[in-house]
C-alpha cells in the first residue's frame, strides 16, 4: 500500500488531488477559523419549499443568515438556518481531514497547525452543546446536531483527521491532549447510551444508525488505544458482526432495500474496519451468520449498477447529489484496494465524473483511499449475466447483444425507508438510464410523502387513484431462455382482491414487458411510464388536449394531464402507439410501443422530475383502463421497432406477434404457466 506521499511522488492523479486539496484549504490559511457556537440541526430540511431542490451551500462562507435556492428562492430563519449550521460543522470536519491529508503529502507544519486548530477548538466547544433540545421527538439526540447519526458521522472525520496527524508525527500539548481526551470521553459515553437504547430500549439493533455508532465508538477507541473495547465492539448484540448478521441479507443487500443506505451502512463497516486494522484486526474478510461480507456488499452494487458506473437509486436515496458522489467515491476506493475487482471501476469513475466533469480520480478520497493506477473504463466491457437477489426482491435482467436491460422491484416494502413500488421496473440503455427511479428529496421536503414515495411515480400499476399497501410481492418464475431470459412477478397485496402479474422478456434484440391485472370487482386501472430523456409521441392529428390533473389521491394531484389518445375496437383488440426516447446523452435512442386497447386511454402527463431537481418537469405516460381485468402489453427496442401485432381476444386467450432478428414471435399468455412462445 502506497503512503500519501507516495501517491503524490508517483501518480498524476496523486499530485492532481495535492493541488486540488491545497485550493480548497486557502481561504482558511490567512484568516482566523470561526467555528458556529451554535450546534446543527436537522440537513434534511434544506431544502426549498417551492422548488423542492437542496438549497447552496458555500463552505468558504463564514456565517450565513440567507440561504438560496438554485432558482432564485430567498430564505431566511429556521429550520433553514439550522441545517445550514450541519453543513457547516460537517464542512469544517472536512477540512480538518483534507489539513491533515496535506500535511502527510507535504510535511508543511501550516496544514498540520490548521487540522489541529479545528480539532482542539470542536473538542474545546462541544461540552457546551447541551444535548438538542429542537430535536424531534423520534429522534436520537445529539449535541452538536439534532440527531446522534449525524454526530456520529461527522466525529469519524475529526478523528480521522486526528490520527492521521500522529500517524505522522504530529505532537499535541498537554492542555490540547486533555480537551481531546475530554470531548472523546463524552462521544464513548452518548454514543454507549444511544446504542443502548437502540439496542435494548426499541429492540431495533439492524438500524442503520447502529453501524454509526459503531463506527464513532471505533474510532474513539482507535485513538484512545484502547484494544479491548475495539475487540468487545465486533461481537455481542448489535456490534459488528451482528449488525452485518442482520442488517445485510444473505443476498448481500441492506436490509431497507435502498442503495443510498447500503452504502451508508458499508461506509460505516469500513470505517470500523479500518480502525480495527490499527490493532492488527482483518474485517475485510470476515462473515455474518448467513455470509455476509464486505466484499459480497462491494459485489452486489457492481451487479445492480447500469453499465455507465450509475447505481439505481432504489428506495429512499437521492438520483444524484455531491456528499452521496463522494461517499461512493470513498467507499469504491477502499473496495478497489481491499478486492480488486475490476466490475467495481465503472462505479467509481461515474462518481469522479459526477464530482467534477471528468471520470479522474480528483479530491481528498482518492489521495486518502486511492490506490495504484488510475482505474480506467474498457472499450467494451463484457457481457454481463442477469442478477437476482432473493431476500431484498430485485432482479436485474441482460442478454448478450441488447443494450437495453430491466431491473424489476419485488421484495419487501423496505420500512421507513420504502416506497409503494411492488413491480416496478427501471429501464437501462448502456449508456445511461431510460425510466429509472426517480430517487428522493430531503426529508423535509412535502414531495417525500406527496410524490416520491407513491406508487403513481414509479413504473407499475396502481389501482383506484392510490397508493399500494406496504407489502412484498412474490417471485413466481425466472427463466433463461434461447430466446431471452424471463420474469414473472406477482403482487396480490396491493389492493384488495387485485391480483397483479408481470411478465417480462429481456431478449437479443427487444424488451417485452406484459402487465396483467385480475380485480374481483371494476375500477380504473393506471399504468406508468417515466422516462428521463426527450420523449417524442408521433400522431399529433390523433391526440386530443387534456386539462387538470389525474385525479386521484397519493401523488396523483402531482400529475398534470396534457393530450390523451383514446383506444379504439373491442376489449384487447387494439392498436400499437410507438414514441421515440432521446437518452439525456443526445447519442442514443429507445423506442417503445403500447397496445392501446378498447375503451383504454393513453395520457402524456407531465409530473416532478428527479429528486436531483423536481422543478424541472418531466414528461410521461400514463395508460388508463377500466374494468375487472386488464392487459397491458410494451414492446422496447434500441432502434426502430418495424412489427408489434396483438391478435384479436378469443375466448379469453391473448396473444402478441413479435417480429425480431429471429423472425416473427408469438407469445400467448397462460394462468398457471407465464408467457409462453408458441
Amino acid at each position: 500500500m502506497r503512503t500519501i506521499r507516495e501517491k503524490v511522488l508517483e501518480y498524476d492523479w496523486g499530485r492532481r488531488s495535492l493541488v486540488q486539496l491545497k485550493e480548497e484549504l486557502g481561504h482558511l490559511l490567512d484568516r482566523e477559523i470561526l467555528l458556529p457556537s451554535e450546534p446543527g440541526g436537522w440537513w434534511h430540511q434544506y431544502v426549498c419549499p417551492v422548488h423542492h431542490t437542496e438549497l447552496r451551500f458555500e463552505p468558504e462562507e463564514a456565517d450565513a443568515k440567507e440561504f438560496h435556492c438554485p432558482h432564485g428562492c430567498r430564505l431566511e430563519g429556521e429550520p433553514y438556518r439550522g441545517a445550514w449550521l450541519v453543513f457547516k460543522h460537517q464542512s469544517l470536519a472536512r477540512y480538518a481531514l483534507i489539513a491533515a491529508v496535506v500535511h502527510a503529502a507535504e510535511g508543511e507544519d501550516i496544514y498540520a497547525g490548521l487540522a489541529k486548530e479545528i480539532l482542539v477548538r470542536y473538542a474545546e466547544q462541544f461540552p457546551e452543546y447541551p444535548v438538542h433540545p429542537e430535536a424531534q421527538p423520534w429522534m436520537l439526540k445529539g449535541r452538536a446536531f439534532h440527531q446522534a447519526l449525524t454526530e456520529a458521522i461527522w466525529s469519524t472525520s475529526l478523528l480521522r483527521s486526528y490520527l492521521l496527524l500522529k500517524d505522522h508525527g504530529v505532537e499535541f500539548a498537554e492542555e490540547e491532549l486533555g480537551r481531546l481526551n475530554h470531548f472523546c470521553s463524552m462521544l464513548e459515553s452518548s454514543m454507549e447510551q444511544y446504542r443502548h437504547i437502540l439496542i435494548h430500549e426499541r429492540g431495533t439493533p439492524e438500524n442503520n444508525y447502529t453501524a454509526w455508532l459503531n463506527a464513532a465508538l471505533a474510532g474513539v477507541y482507535a485513538a484512545k488505544g484502547e484494544e479491548t473495547k475495539l475487540r468487545g465492539l465486533l461481537d455481542g448484540e448489535g456490534g459488528f458482526l451482528h449488525h452485518l448478521s442482520i442488517g445485510v441479507h444473505p443476498d448481500q443487500f441492506e436490509f431497507e432495500g435502498s442503495t443510498y443506505y447500503h452504502i451508508f451502512v458499508l461506509r460505516a463497516y469500513l470505517i470500523v474496519a479500518e480502525m480495527a486494522g490499527r490493532f492488527g484486526i482483518d474485517l475485510l474478510e470476515a462473515e455474518g451468520s448467513e455470509g455476509q461480507c464486505l466484499k459480497g456488499m462491494f459485489d452486489v452494487l457492481a451487479a445492480l449498477a447500469g453499465d455507465n458506473g450509475e447505481l439505481p437509486a432504489l428506495h429512499d436515496g437521492p438520483f444524484a447529489r455531491i456528499p452521496f458522489a463522494r461517499e461512493i467515491t470513498e467507499v469504491f476506493e477502499i473496495g478497489v484496494a481491499a478486492y480488486g475487482n475490476k466490475d467495481y471501476g465503472p462505479i467509481l469513475l461515474e462518481a469522479y465524473r459526477y464530482l467534477s466533469g471528468e471520470p479522474k480520480r480528483c479530491g481528498l478520497e482518492a489521495l486518502l483511499f486511492g490506490q495504484g493506477e488510475e482505474p480506467t473504463l474498457p472499450r467494451h466491457r463484457p457481457e454481463r449475466p442477469g442478477i437476482i437477489l432473493p431476500q431484498s426482491g430485485f432482479a436485474v435482467l441482460r442478454h448478450p447483444g441488447n443494450p437495453l436491460s430491466v431491473l424489476a422491484d419485488f421484495g419487501p416494502h423496505g420500512g421507513s425507508h420504502g416506497h409503494y413500488d411492488k413491480l416496478h421496473v427501471s429501464l437501462y440503455h448502456k449508456e445511461g438510464p431510460v425510466t429509472p427511479e426517480l430517487g428522493m428529496v430531503p426529508y423535509g421536503s412535502a414531495l417525500r410523502k406527496e410524490w416520491f414515495a407513491e406508487t403513481a411515480s414509479h413504473n407499475t400499476v396502481s389501482i383506484g387513484g392510490r397508493s399500494q399497501a406496504p407489502h412484498t410481492g412474490r417471485l413466481m418464475k425466472s427463466e433463461d431462455r434461447p430466446t431471452g431470459s424471463y420474469l414473472w412477478l406477482r403482487s396480490e397485496e396491493a389492493y384488495q382482491g387485485a391480483v397483479l402479474d408481470r411478465h417480462l422478456i429481456v431478449a437479443e434484440d427487444y424488451i417485452l414487458d406484459w402487465f396483467h391485472v385480475e380485480l374481483q370487482e371494476e375500477n380504473d386501472i393506471d399504468w406508468w411510464f417515466h422516462p428521463v430523456g426527450m420523449l417524442e409521441l408521433p400522431g399529433e392529428e390523433r391526440w386530443e388536449s387534456a386539462e387538470g390533473v389525474a385525479g386521484g389521491q397519493d401523488g396523483y394531484p402531482r400529475v398534470e394531464l396534457l393530450r390523451v389518445l383514446r383506444g379504439g375496437g373491442r376489449g384487447n383488440d387494439g392498436s400499437p402507439v410507438k414514441w421515440r426516447l432521446a437518452l439525456q446523452n443526445r447519442r442514443s435512442s429507445v423506442t417503445g410501443c403500447l397496445m392501446l386497447a378498447g375503451g383504454s386511454e393513453l395520457y402524456e402527463i407531465r409530473t416532478p422530475g428527479t429528486a436531483e431537481d423536481p422543478s424541472r418537469r418531466a414528461s410521461g405516460l400514463l395508460h388508463r383502463s377500466r374494468g375487472s381485468s386488464a392487459d397491458i402489453i410494451a414492446l422496447y427496442r434500441s432502434g426502430p421497432i418495424e412489427g408489434f401485432v396483438q391478435s384479436s381476444q378469443e375466448a379469453g386467450r391473448v396473444e402478441i406477434r413479435i417480429d425480431s432478428t429471429r423472425g416473427t414471435q408469438v407469445y400467448e399468455l397462460l394462468p398457471d404457466f407465464g408467457l409462453k412462445l408458441v
